[in-house]
């Protein structure tokens, strides 16, 4: 049975319901797999002031970025309006939705992906990498990297600087925004400038202590990571670095912002990367928000922690690609 303790009326009524309304992972079968995946959310009121609003003042196109192995990756291009189209210089952000690398799609994060393309003045990348089980691990990193490697040489087609750019992702595609910053880097080359990740997956053995502290945490339960792990991780190869990024070589990374939930049952996955991040001396921000669990950056309207998540986030983008002042 779920547990609803420590959060304010307003969330628990909210995330209660959503809970009702998903099928969890564990029960899926493949058939509603396919439609969650399918499923967009309302962007009109009420929804709206929950799952927050689409920004109108950014622009939507779409294009797509070629995988190693042929496979053409689909982009979603957000543009903010008050931009010229000759105004190349404005630095570009790569996001990788959650979901557990199962479930999700870019089109629900039009929300968020529109909030930050306007308020840091950036164009935004969402990139729409293979899910398991059909395209099991590695093949979303893979798809992340390659989609990231293609955008940064695309400067004159974004119209942007794609020399300047952060990663971004939640969950497990904060997991895939690790990666692709540590694959980067091994590369050698220095374009990534920030890593945003909110409540990252970053350790598939499930050694955070957090996981046990919450195993029936709303949104997100014990039994439902191991069904996420398992659908994409049937190799069991779980200290590989491409899957948990918690095992890499982390000194050289470029400076970091970890948001985490305190009712989240990966709340440690973030903690102990941060931990790890400093160790390596790479500079890491690190902002657990209390009475708030996994996914809350997708429900701002129904959690006081809303508004601050989204004022950090944007004000460390903008500090780190130069946009304004942090």
């Amino acid at each position: 049975m779920r547990s609803y303790r420590g959060m304010s009326p307003v969330t628990t009524a909210a995330v209660a319901l959503i809970d009702r309304l998903r099928v969890p992972v564990e029960d899926m079968s493949e058939e509603q797999r396919h439609e969650a995946r399918a499923s967009t959310h309302p962007t009109r009121r009420p929804f709206s002031w929950v799952l927050g609003g689409v920004d109108r003042a950014v622009g939507i196109t779409f294009g797509t970025a070629p995988a190693r192995d042929g496979y053409e990756i689909p982009l979603r291009i957000y543009r903010p309006r008050a931009i010229r189209d000759a105004q190349a210089d404005v630095p570009v952000i790569v996001y990788f939705h959650g979901g557990g690398w199962v479930l999700g799609n870019v089109v629900n994060y039009d929300p968020l992906c529109t909030h930050l393309a306007a308020e840091v003045g950036a164009v935004v990348v969402s990139v729409d990498y293979r899910l398991a089980p059909e395209h099991p691990a590695p093949t979303a990193a893979l798809d992340a990297v390659d989609a990231t490697t293609w955008l940064a040489a695309q400067s004159d087609v974004l119209r942007a600087d794609a020399h300047r750019m952060a990663v971004c992702g939640d969950s497990a595609g904060a997991n895939l925004a690790a990666v692709v910053a540590q694959v980067v880097r091994d590369a050698g080359t220095d374009w990534i400038r920030h890593q945003a990740l909110l409540y990252p997956a970053t350790d598939l053995t499930m050694a955070s202590p957090s996981i046990d502290e919450h195993p029936n945490a709303p949104i997100l339960t014990r039994d439902s990571i191991l069904a996420f792990r398992e659908l994409y991780a049937p190799a069991r190869d779980f200290e590989n670095p491409l899957m948990s990024p918690l095992f890499g070589d982390l000194a050289g990374l470029p400076p970091a912002l970890i948001q985490t939930a305190d009712l989240d049952p990966i709340r440690d996955d973030g903690t102990r990367y941060a931990a790890a991040l400093r160790s390596a001396g790479v500079q890491t921000r690190l902002t657990n928000y209390l009475q708030v669990p996994h996914g809350f950056a997708s429900f701002p309207g129904a959690s006081a922690a809303g508004r601050q998540h989204r004022w950090e986030l944007v004000s460390e983008l903008r500090h780190h690609l130069g946009t304004g002042l942090a």
